[in-house]
């Protein structure tokens, strides 16, 4: 091919790429099952000092099921959120990861 033909060849792909639409994907930040009690706990403590933890408390609508794991991804999540979407504001000393698919049920929303 002639010099001119790739260059007209990438000029168009470069275009073609630029009018791609973008897609975003949703994302939450979850703990670890693999996370201590301890740094489960740590993650509550710290978060519910950033976030609202109404809804893990009594009555609350994420309150069930009552497992430090839900609580923890619960609030996790809420900072994560709140923070923009930062791999910063999932790592949690290694305890968080970001998951494409929507850990609400029932009536707990994340």
């Amino acid at each position: 091919m002639s010099s001119q033909i790739l260059t007209i060849l990438l000029i168009l792909s470069v275009v073609a790429i630029h009018n791609l639409p973008v897609v975003t994907c949703k994302q939450w930040c979850v703990a670890l099952p693999s996370s201590s009690a301890e740094q489960l706990q740590a993650n509550i403590n710290f978060g519910c000092t950033q976030i609202n933890c109404g809804p893990i408390q009594p009555d609350g609508s994420c309150f069930y099921p009552i497992t430090l794991l839900d609580h923890a991804s619960y609030v996790m999540n809420a900072y994560y959120q709140s923070r923009g979407r930062t791999d910063d504001a999932c790592g949690f000393q290694g305890s968080g990861y970001v998951i494409y698919s929507d850990p609400s049920a029932g009536s707990c929303v994340y």
